[in-house]
């Protein structure tokens, strides 16, 4: 007499190779950072994933646990991301920081989904580099992608460019601030507020000095405070645009994810959770995140990048320097100093 399985175990026995592909990825990243401590996780990672899947043929059984961790475990850290935010920190910007981070985030946007829709490109391939050099890289383009249903390479092609033009930012910010003659306060604004991931851009900072590191995570953590209106008015429009009645699908008004975020962000700002449970939590959110991006490395392919040609590189250099030209501007014209 055959056995049935229950849809449970047959759901974990499909998803168990993947995940546990991603498992040996993230180990091997958080053990190379602690070879390399200036060395994202994440970024070896992303690297990791993408190498390992153009160099051998990956089977077909180990992608349904790589989609499952490049959606739903990123979408746990992304939300556990929210245990890093304290809201006084963001307040002690002052307005003037305040309104340069919104700046960033709104012209980078505006302006990215413009030159892409003169390149030819389509909304969803502009929206996903907009949001992921505006805001917070591959977390937003994956975060995007969980309401404006974009197609897999436009999401793959979005990071792959996150994970190019960041990592090419991680030298170019502090020397580029040695060069304008910048303190290390306004040099820390100007990573935090200009490159796309956020360990990238502790990276940067971590090079100009102490001073720089401070401010450019408290900078770049705006920045990612910034995903949550944002999910939410493109959730809006996508229940617009499904319409009315019994067959459609429309996606919730905020994600739960992003729901998740905000409840992070306000418990951490309570101050009532406890030191050690603080550090656990960003343990785990280092690993899942890690997890999450060796498998968004994993789906980038050459022949991917290839087939969609030269357009997207293009939006992705000119997002760049709009994004760094007004938060350079930003900061010039703020002068903030944060007490250093």
């Amino acid at each position: 007499m055959k056995s049935v399985q229950s849809p449970l175990a047959i759901g974990i026995s499909t998803l168990a190779p993947g995940l546990a592909l991603c498992l040996i990825g993230t180990a091997v990243a958080l053990g190379v950072n602690r070879l390399l401590p200036t060395v994202s996780p994440l970024l070896i990672a992303i690297v990791l994933g993408a190498v390992l899947t153009n160099v051998l043929h990956l089977p077909e059984l180990v992608r349904p646990g790589l989609t499952f961790s490049a959606k739903r475990i990123l979408r746990v850290g992304v939300a556990l991301l929210g245990l890093q935010l304290l809201l006084s920190d963001i307040l002690t910007l002052g307005w003037g920081v305040s309104l340069v981070v919104v700046a960033i985030v709104f012209l980078g946007i505006v302006g990215t989904m413009f030159v892409g829709k003169l390149l030819g490109l389509t909304w969803t391939q502009r929206l996903l580099i907009a949001c992921g050099f505006s805001i917070c890289g591959a977390a937003a383009v994956a975060a995007v992608d969980g309401v404006a249903d974009a197609k897999e390479e436009e999401v793959l092609t979005a990071v792959a460019l996150v994970v190019i033009f960041g990592t090419l930012m991680i030298p170019t910010i502090p020397l580029l601030s040695r060069v304008l003659g910048l303190s290390d306060t306004d040099a820390g604004l100007w990573a935090g507020g200009s490159i796309h991931e956020v360990a990238q851009a502790v990276a940067a900072a971590g090079a100009i000095g102490g001073t720089a590191l401070g401010v450019a995570a408290v900078i770049k953590l705006a920045r990612v405070l910034m995903l949550a209106p944002l999910i939410a008015v493109l959730s809006m429009r996508q229940r617009r645009l499904a319409g009315r009645g019994a067959d459609v699908k429309r996606p919730p008004l905020i994600p739960l994810f992003v729901l998740a975020f905000l409840v992070c962000v306000g418990l951490r700002s309570t101050g009532i959770l406890p030191a050690d449970l603080l550090a656990h939590a960003k343990t785990l959110q280092t690993a899942l995140l890690t997890a999450a991006m060796f498998a968004l490395g994993a789906g980038v392919r050459i022949e991917t990048i290839r087939k969609v040609g030269a357009r997207p590189f293009i939006l992705a250099t000119v997002s760049t320097v709009l994004v760094a030209s007004v938060a350079l501007t930003g900061v010039l014209l703020t002068d903030a100093d944060l007490g250093s």
